[in-house]
């Protein structure tokens, strides 16, 4: 049995690794919280477990990688955007191995305010998997704290006892609540 402490962070690459053209700023911003001495926000990154992968190399050997890095992860960030309902091939692989083959819970953090909680911005893959119940979800926000939080309290060892549901997270009462 592996130890699984890493976060896997997915987003949609949205076909280009030019940064600002890509969802991966956000990626991005997530490493620079976590390299920031001066930021209370720490995590094991799954991405960086594992050798990695060029953008010529093969599918097969890029989706054996990520299911690799998935392996060894506690929890699944999913960064939603505006690009994210139409995810590629590779963020339906994440995610069906996430849910079905590791059974990693998902955070699901929102990039807009306005669309926070919408399922309409998710992938039909993902769509599917809480219509059928066999995942578990917490929305946030792309706030540090709320990711924080979620990061530090939603993952495999942390939701062993939750129905496969919605949960979002509530400042309020700093808890995992049913959506």
């Amino acid at each position: 049995m592996t130890y699984r402490n890493g976060v896997y962070i997915a987003f949609n690459g949205c076909g280009t690794n030019i940064p600002t053209e890509s969802d991966i700023r956000y990626y991005n911003i997530l490493k620079a919280w976590n390299n920031n001495d001066g930021i209370d926000f720490n995590f094991v990154n799954s991405h960086e477990k594992t050798y990695q992968v060029k953008d010529t190399s093969s599918e097969s050997t890029l989706k054996g990688r990520l299911s690799e890095r998935l392996k060894d992860s506690k929890s699944l960030l999913l960064i939603v955007t505006e690009n994210t309902k139409n995810c590629s091939e590779i963020l339906e692989h994440e995610i069906v191995e996430a849910v079905d083959k590791r059974q990693i819970p998902i955070i699901v953090a929102y990039t807009d305010s306005v669309t926070y909680g919408d399922q309409n911005q998710l992938p039909e893959v993902l769509k599917e998997r809480i219509k059928n119940k066999t995942a578990k979800i917490i929305y946030v926000k792309f706030e540090k704290d709320e990711i924080k939080w979620a990061i530090d309290n939603f993952g495999v060892n942390d939701v062993l006892g939750k129905k496969n549901a919605i949960y979002r997270y509530d400042r309020k009462s700093n808890s995992a609540i049913l959506h």
